[in-house]
């Protein structure tokens, strides 16, 4: 039987290192908001069921809109974001426990980056197979630089050995139980972390990293913007395709 996926998209960040001036969610790349992209991306995947975006409330309106302008079918609700990013995804989570109960035993949770509008094909479904026999599935890219361990006034502690580091990306695909679980176990604990993975991996979970890609950028700054749009609009090579704001 299939499973049902859902797809929680966080978006109710500040962007603190972007552009006061600019909502980074909504900023216009080729002319439609970064979110819209990102969310048409998920649209396009075949076996997600339903994309569940989650915004500040002041701006749940002006998404709503949003979704409706671009005819995202997948789209039923929008959750009102919390504090942090972590308090975000629990509210997906309890509004699914309360509104999709019937569909959640065998389902799996994808969490994915709003501001991360570039997923590569295959991507997804890496994932799903790998989270079958496992707790979690995570992409992660090995870093370029030599990585060294820091502590005071700048001195060096140690060298790490890059070949057992990965820098981990989104989306990250998890059972349902199994991230209901990890949430519900850090909450209890007031625990907070900056990837659902780690709190799986915190209760004894088996997290999988299958193969990420540099092209997976999450914006952060004006420059990764720049570097975005780039790759939008730039044809690949790969797989033939020009990636376009009208797929």
């Amino acid at each position: 039987m299939k499973r049902t996926i859902f797809a929680i998209v966080p978006a109710a960040g500040l962007g603190r290192r972007f552009d006061a001036s600019r909502k980074k969610t909504f900023h216009a790349l080729n002319d439609v908001p970064l979110l819209v992209h990102t969310l048409r991306r998920l649209h396009t995947e075949e076996a997600v069921s339903e994309i569940i975006p989650v915004l500040r409330e002041q701006d749940i309106e002006r998404g709503t809109g949003m979704i409706s302008s671009y005819q995202f079918s997948k789209i039923k609700n929008i959750i009102p974001g919390g504090r942090e990013r972590q308090d975000s995804i629990n509210n997906a989570l309890m509004f699914l426990h309360e509104e999709r109960f019937e569909l959640l035993q065998d389902s799996i949770i994808l969490v994915h980056d709003g501001v991360r509008p570039i997923i590569p094909e295959g991507t997804i479904e890496a994932l799903i197979q790998s989270v079958q026999d496992a707790d979690g599935a995570v992409p992660g890219i090995p870093p370029k630089d030599t990585l060294k361990r820091v502590g005071n006034k700048g001195i060096v502690i140690s060298t790490i050995n890059r070949d057992e580091i990965r820098a981990i990306q989104t989306p990250q695909a998890f059972p349902f139980t199994v991230l209901k679980k990890a949430y519900e176990l850090a909450y209890r604990d007031n625990f907070y972390a900056t990837d659902d993975a780690a709190l799986v991996e915190r209760m004894g979970g088996t997290v999988k990293v299958i193969e990420g890609s540099p092209s997976n950028i999450k914006i952060t700054t004006p420059e990764d913007l720049e570097m975005v749009e780039y790759i939008l609009n730039k044809p690949l090579a790969r797989t033939g395709r020009h990636i376009s704001i009208n797929e």
